[in-house]
């Protein structure tokens, strides 16, 4: 059976999933333990995140790792996403990120887990929860796994909380630029320096209501853009941003969505073509998009143009 040093490797897991004839029937599942409690486990496979009850499982063990991104990539990608998200308030705890602002986003209220704290883990640790009392919020850390597969491992020692699994997915412009069909027949997309109060307000309906620290976030980056979509009635009906950040010019894509009335018309995909054209502009060739593994829509629609898994993240939430 697995144990909790396990957490952050690869593992095969035999489950029953039935009774035919009076013999039991089994499934395998292979990818990342990502959690393990007294009475479930939870695995991020190729194709999500399953979640297994223990009495369910015949047998589980850990397995050779597949091919994983260098930790440097890991690294690159989560700084220049940090760059894109930026933190009004942020600290250094050795290379350990600490960032607040004002509890809008988990990403941009977490210490940010990569490279060496210059401490020990538990002393770290200590530091995050010291930093964030300093500032009166819950500590948060995001641990992306498997580079903080440790820190995953220590915070479970404490008891912190989880929040739901974060892909983060990455994918060559060019490729995507290539699946993407031409939409001659769609709104034209307008790319604008800056956000209108109708985009502030569409985003408000899925992120909440936006703080002046929500503002100062979203237009924070020295190269971002702010797409915006109208139909034929200058209703807006879909927006989506985009950021060059990072020496390696990731483009970050963020908040696309369209109005519900324009779903399921090809929508997002025409604005998200958009983007990736403005990327290439700015001297980007490689894109990145977060993602919560349970948006299921989501992560279907990216998948489809050509967005894959580069690594996952779990924000990691103190004790109350």
């Amino acid at each position: 059976m697995l144990r909790r040093q396990d957490v952050g490797h690869r593992v095969v897991v035999r489950r029953i999933v039935g009774v035919s004839q009076d013999r039991p029937q089994f499934t395998d599942a292979l990818g990342e333990l990502v959690d393990l409690t007294e009475t479930d486990l939870t695995i991020a496979t190729d194709k999500g995140t399953l979640r297994v009850p223990l009495r369910e499982v015949h047998r589980a063990k850990r397995v050779p790792a597949a091919r994983r991104p260098p930790a440097s990539e890991v690294i690159s990608v989560e700084l220049a996403a940090n760059e894109a998200w930026p933190a009004p308030t942020q600290a250094r705890l050795g290379g350990w990120i600490l960032r607040a602002a004002g509890n809008w986003t988990g990403r941009a209220n977490s210490a940010l887990a990569v490279g060496d704290p210059d401490r020990t883990l538990e002393a770290a640790i200590d530091g995050v929860v010291e930093w964030y009392a300093d500032h009166g919020q819950r500590p948060l850390i995001n641990a992306p796994m498997p580079l903080a597969a440790p820190v995953n491992a220590a915070l479970d020692g404490r008891g912190w909380s989880a929040r739901p699994l974060t892909l983060v997915q990455t994918a060559l412009i060019t490729p995507l630029l290539n699946a993407l069909p031409v939409r001659h027949d769609r709104p034209p997309v307008e790319l604008a320096d800056a956000p209108s109060d109708d985009w502030f307000a569409m985003v408000a309906e899925h992120k909440g209501t936006l703080p002046p620290t929500a503002v100062r976030i979203l237009t924070g980056p020295a190269e971002v853009v702010f797409v915006h979509v109208h139909d034929a009635d200058g209703t807006l009906i879909g927006v989506a941003r985009g950021a060059v950040t990072g020496p390696d010019r990731w483009l970050g894509v963020s908040l696309l969505q369209t109005a519900p009335a324009a779903r399921r018309q090809g929508l997002a995909q025409h604005m998200l073509r958009e983007l990736l054209q403005w990327g290439v502009q700015h001297g980007s060739h490689r894109a990145y998009l977060q993602v919560e593994e349970r948006n299921t829509a989501a992560v279907a629609l990216y998948g489809k143009v050509g967005f894959a898994t580069h690594h996952t993240y779990l924000t990691r939430e103190a004790p109350v």
